[in-house]
């Protein structure tokens, strides 16, 4: 398993997805579900630092946990920002996907997609942090 601790800061976004993008390839999931994965992470790793550190006026780290069971690919956020549960957000519905850009919502798209493109994803708040957890099926 691997656990990092990374500051919570755009910058460090790219070493989320270099972790990502290993952990994929040491338990050998093929590129189009690498893309997915990596991208759902990047997409709640962006609105945790933005939205539950930087807008709040709070700092601290993003803790990222890679692990591997006998199925899965198990990415872990957790954070002590604001708390945010993803799947509470209204998801977009056929109607607003179809709308020109010009007329849809700003906003919530990529959670929507994030969420969509992962096999699992679950939310948890305890001990005042935050736990995002993707995963991925092996087989």
């Amino acid at each position: 398993m691997v656990r990092q601790s990374i500051p919570a800061n755009l910058a460090a976004l790219s070493d989320i997805r270099r972790l990502v993008h290993q952990g994929c390839q040491e338990v050998g999931l093929d590129q189009a579900a690498t893309y997915r994965l990596t991208l759902a992470v990047d997409e709640i790793a962006t609105n945790i630092i933005t939205h539950g550190y930087e807008e709040s006026g709070l700092s601290g780290d993003v803790v990222v946990s890679i692990e591997r069971t006998d199925r899965n690919l198990i990415v872990t956020l957790e954070d002590t920002g604001i708390a945010y549960d993803p799947r509470t957000r209204g998801m977009p519905t056929a109607e607003d996907l179809d709308k020109p850009l010009e007329d849809r919502e700003i906003g919530g798209l990529g959670v929507f997609l994030a969420l969509q493109d992962v096999d699992h994803f679950d939310y948890q708040r305890c001990n005042n942090v935050n736990r995002n957890i993707f995963g991925m099926n092996l087989a």
